[in-house]
């Protein structure tokens, strides 16, 4: 998902001197995006990006910001910067959490990604400098250079991790959509569909029935495979387009992410209606296939992927920076939580309620649960399949001007140096999307890490340093902040328990 951020002033210079022209506008982009992965957009919770157009950069350095934000803006770029794929795998998550349980977690986390996101919002006014551009500033600060040093790796794994989700949704969508063309051209329906209509639901689908079915593949399906070519058949089309100097061409199709995230809600209320609730909770039902547990134990996974879906920290600071009412901040940090959290559990919730055949069926992306002839479901994939095609540039773009600065203090060392470090992201990406296109599993780690490290221990321990240095730091503040942590690291090492146990 894109939101408009506001820029700020950063001088940049390398060996003493003035950088060029081109550099300058990368590094000033650079500082001045915020990213998070859900995040990440449809984004990107998938991962999602500020409108880089909008920021207000000069070559000079000097920058012209008003603080004229409203209320409104604010609460719309914090809910626009959270949505992301996560939307996507809800269904799945509270599949794997059980459907009360799983409605109870989600709420709780946005509980728990609030107050830190709150921590991190409040984090720099006690410092005595005028102004903290991020929250990896303030980490610097307090805890010093190699914890802002851990704070930036947490952030390029949280790219990563949304760099090799779109590559895999990319490749599904792109691959169902050449399905529904190749079924209309032949006029013959797919497996799904026959499967479909043996249920007596010609659009819901499910993957485990559908194995079942043996038959001896044509040469569309050998050539046209959801694993192993589409995959492939995308680095033709992104590749080139990852090497640009500059992504601010990507940056003006960033209205698709909020038009991307409504026709989803418009999808899965239209399929819900169709579908009517097929939801049993009776345990006595268990043989039912509208029956749901309301509790299961590899709940972790939901946990995983609410802590990437809720990921704001990285971003909060830029996105009230240019607040018009400063003292309406944690009001709008609050409202905001809770549209996401409405947001992310109707859909989940929903979706999950209304799928006619067994839940067991449900995927970490529901659109996998939808025929590939359906209209509806086509005009999803293909719209989010063109969104995230302009987005993955800018998630790499960021990627590599973070990690080659750092390394060579410079985000263009050589044309060389960007190929090489573009050849070995796409190189893991398509690893992922051929040997583990598994979403849902993705976001649960990275979520549960950057979960962990980035979105919880930080704030905390920024804020313990902090009471402690004003002498205000008494026995309760440090247990609920040491508790904090403890469950941010407990989900992060529940997430390897409950390999080879989630449904």
């Amino acid at each position: 998902m894109l939101v408009e951020t506001p820029g700020r002033k950063i001088p940049h210079e390398v060996n003493g001197e003035e950088s060029s022209s081109d550099e300058d506008e990368h590094s000033s982009l650079l500082h001045a995006s915020s990213i998070t992965w859900d995040n990440y957009g449809l984004s990107p919770n998938h991962p999602n990006l500020q409108d880089l157009e909008s920021v207000e950069v000069e070559l000079s350095g000097e920058t012209l910001s008003t603080k004229s934000q409203s209320s409104i803006v604010t609460i719309f770029s914090m809910w626009n910067t959270m949505m992301g794929t996560s939307l996507l795998s809800m269904p799945w998550a509270i599949k794997q959490a059980g459907y009360v349980n799983g409605i109870v977690l989600l709420i709780v986390m946005a509980g728990i990604m609030a107050y830190t996101s709150y921590r991190v919002l409040t984090a720099g006014k006690s410092l005595a400098i005028s102004v903290v551009a991020e929250f990896s500033d303030v980490v610097r600060i307090y805890l010093g250079r190699i914890f802002e040093v851990i704070a930036v790796l947490c952030s390029l794994l949280t790219l990563l991790g949304g760099c090799i989700v779109y590559w895999i949704l990319m490749s599904n969508f792109l691959y169902h959509v050449g399905v529904f063309i190749q079924e209309h051209a032949e006029s013959s329906p797919g497996n799904e569909s026959y499967l479909g209509s043996l249920n007596g639901i010609s659009d819901a689908t499910c993957d485990n029935a559908t194995a079942l079915i043996h038959h001896q593949k044509t040469t569309f399906e050998k050539v046209w495979d959801v694993t192993h070519t589409v995959p492939l058949f995308l680095i033709c089309l992104l590749f080139p387009i990852m090497n640009f100097k500059s992504p601010t061409f990507f940056t003006k199709f960033n209205a698709l992410g909020t038009l991307s995230v409504a026709y989803l809600i418009v999808f899965v209320t239209v399929k819900s209606i169709k579908w009517g609730i097929n939801l049993d909770l009776n345990p006595d039902h268990s043989s039912y296939p509208e029956y749901s547990p309301m509790f299961e134990w590899s709940f972790p996974a939901l946990t995983g992927v609410s802590a990437l879906a809720y990921l704001l920290q990285n971003a909060v600071m830029a996105i009230v920076r240019n607040q018009k009412h400063p003292e309406n901040n944690t009001r709008d940090l609050v409202i905001a939580y809770i549209c996401v959290c409405v947001t992310y559990t109707f859909m989940g919730a929903l979706f999950y309620a209304a799928f006619p055949l067994d839940k067991s069926c449900i995927e970490d992306n529901f659109l996998n649960n939808v025929a590939a002839d359906d209209v509806m479901a086509f005009i999803a994939r293909i719209g989010l399949f063109f969104q995230m095609s302009c987005v993955f540039p800018l998630l790499t773009f960021i990627i590599r001007a973070q990690f080659l600065q750092f390394m060579f203090r410079s985000v263009w060392p050589s044309t060389l140096h960007v190929v090489i470090l573009n050849v070995i992201l796409v190189a893991v990406c398509v690893l992922f999307a051929i040997f583990m296109p598994k979403i849902g599993h993705i976001i649960s780690f990275v979520g549960a890490f950057c979960g962990f490290s980035y979105a919880i221990a930080l704030p905390c321990a920024v804020y313990i340093f902090a009471c402690r240095r004003d002498g205000n730091l008494t026995f309760f503040k440090l247990a609920i902040h040491s508790f904090l942590i403890f469950i941010g690291f407990i989900n992060f090492v529940a997430q390897f328990v409950i390999i080879g146990h989630t449904k």
